[in-house]
Formats: C-alpha cells, structure tokens, sequence
C-alpha cells in the first residue's frame, strides 16, 4: 500500500439509506462460522454479518471456504485500503476464461471492504458485495457503524468525512446500489471488474481455479512498477480504472474511448482522437490523447481535476490519484509524435 498517515477524522455517517434495527446490530458477528448460502442467493440482509462471511468482522477474518486475494494494479480509490475475498459455496468452483474475468458459479459471493489507518487506527468504512444469483450479479453496499461491530446495508449510500493516506480531508462517497451499475454495467447487466486473470497472480491462480490461463498474471505489480515499462504501466492503470466504463456496450461507450489492456489501435486508445461528448470535460483541448504534450490531451486535463462534471473518473473516487496521473503523463510524454 502507499505510504499511510491516514486517520479518518470521523464516524458521522450521513446516510442517505436504510438504518438497521438496533437489535439486529446485537447479534454476534462471531456466531456464524459458515458463509449463509441462502443469503447469497436471495434477499438483501440488512446486516453484513448476517451473511456470515467473516468469523471476526472487525479483524476481516474469513470463515470457511472464504479466500482472500489481491489484485496486481487495483482500482484507485482516494487510497483506501481494500481487503478482497471471494467465496465459493461446497461443490463448485471457479473456472479459467482466458486471462479476462473469471467464471465464477451461481452462489459466489465477492467481498470487498474499504479501510484508512493503520494499526489501531484502522477503521472499516464499508463493504461492498457482488451476489452472484440465478438472475445475475446483484451488488449491495454495507457501512460499518461506530463500533465497528457489523455493518448495515445502505440502499441509498452514504457520506462520510475521511482523511486520504495523503492527508487530504475528503467527503469520502459510499456510492448507491444504482451507482454500483455505473461501472460494473455491461451489455445492461451487472458484471465484476476486478478479478480477471490478467491482474491476478499466478500462484493464487493456481492454488484456486482448474487452471492458469495463458496471459494470466500480466499486469504490473504496482508498488512494483518501477521495475515495467512505462507504456505497460500506464496501460495497466487505465484498463483496471478507466476501462470498465471507456469500452464497447459500457456505460462511456459513447465516448468512443476504449482503455482496455487488450486494445492496440491508437485511436481507440484516444491518440490524435477528438472529444464526441466531452463539452464542458474537454478544457477547450482539442484531441483525447497528443503523444508527446501530456498537458494537452483531455485524457490527463479530466484525471488531474476535482471538478464534477471533468473529473474521471466521474464515481468511486473523491481525490486525484498523483501516482496514477504521473503513470499516465510519462506515457503521453514518451509517445513518438
């Protein structure tokens, strides 16, 4: 993780949504050992413990069957920590699809939580579940209260007042049930982003699937990228935080744009490329990306901005990410013009 002096400056949660019953929030987290199958697949449980993912909620520590990973380059999300776990119900598993998103069978729960601080300041801000049900996938927000003993779903997100590891005070956004759509749309369905082979180690790969695909384990380790190029860097960065809405049949296909690590045509790639629906985002630039000019192309001009309405991405993040931002100037920079 980056360097951390982060401290959330406090529990106030201006929730929009839903607020559990206080009785629900006296049922033990600890009680549940096994992961509440029926939970996965039906209904939306107000409680996060209630699906009994975790046999200690507040030290994120996974019941059964419950498998943490990582990610190789993750999604920037105004620095939180982020702690990944999926799980598989008894009887089924995980199948290779190529070095893409994995097949992931009816039943499997994807679990992530959002933490700042460190040590005995670390403090659980939320979790977000993908449900994978005959339907489809159904994603569901929880927050954790006060006493970080169980988190309540929140239909409708919520706010809260956070420190970025980079000393920044942000009104940090748990986004809304509608929201989660925005990036994890696809053809009109609910779809993970994070875990396709790509991004995942090899190891973990192994140790969990029927196989490792070819091009599995590609994208760069990011605290690590010092030792990549920069073109696989920046490319890396853009298809785990830009591509899940700049491709075709996302929510940004309009935009003509398609970030994703597999695409190889510069102009698809925004090079030399105008704007079809930037208006305001643009900054008066001409083209998406001018190899060369960093400091010209609306690419960077949207990442570098907290303006809403020329921010990107438009949710999921309240501060620009200098690590990310850098990653992609560098390789406008060294574009033969």
């Amino acid at each position: 993780m980056r360097p951390a002096t982060a401290l959330l400056a406090a529990a106030s949660l201006a929730l929009a949504g839903s607020v559990a019953a206080r009785a629900d929030f006296l049922q033990p987290v600890a009680a549940v050992e096994a992961v509440n199958d029926d939970a996965v697949v039906q209904g939306m449980p107000r409680l996060l413990s209630q699906f009994g993912f975790f046999t200690d909620g507040a030290g994120q520590a996974p019941a059964a069957r419950v498998t943490p990973y990582r990610l190789n380059t993750p999604l920037y999300s105004d620095g939180a920590e982020k702690l990944r776990f999926v799980y598989v119900p008894e009887g089924k598993r995980m199948e290779a699809n190529g070095d893409g998103l994995i097949d992931f069978p009816v039943g499997t729960a994807l679990i992530k939580t959002f933490a700042f601080g460190e040590g005995s300041e670390r403090r659980l801000i939320e979790t977000r579940v993908l449900l994978h049900r005959e339907s489809g996938w159904v994603a569901l927000p929880y927050v954790w209260n006060a006493e970080q003993t169980d988190a309540a779903l929140a239909i409708a997100g919520a706010r809260m007042s956070v420190v970025t590891p980079a000393g920044e005070a942000i009104s940090y956004r748990v986004p809304n049930k509608n929201q989660c759509k925005e990036c994890h749309g696809l053809d009109d369905a609910v779809i993970p982003i994070g875990p396709k082979a790509r991004n995942l180690s090899g190891e973990w790969l192994a140790a969990n699937l029927d196989e490792v695909p070819a091009g599995a384990d590609r994208l760069v380790v990011w605290e690590k990228r010092s030792a990549s190029g920069v073109a696989a860097v920046a490319r890396a960065y853009l298809d785990v935080n830009c591509a899940h809405c700049h491709r075709p049949g996302a929510t940004a296909s309009n935009s003509g744009l398609d970030l994703r690590w597999e695409q190889d045509d510069p102009h698809a790639l925004g090079v030399m490329k105008r704007p079809v629906a930037a208006g305001r985002g643009a900054g008066g630039l001409l083209f998406d990306v001018v190899p060369g000019d960093p400091d010209q192309s609306i690419l960077l001009h949207r990442m570098l901005s907290n303006d809403p309405g020329v921010a990107m991405p438009e949710v999921g993040k309240s501060s620009i990410d200098r690590e990310g931002t850098e990653a992609v100037r560098r390789w406008i920079e060294e574009m033969p013009k």
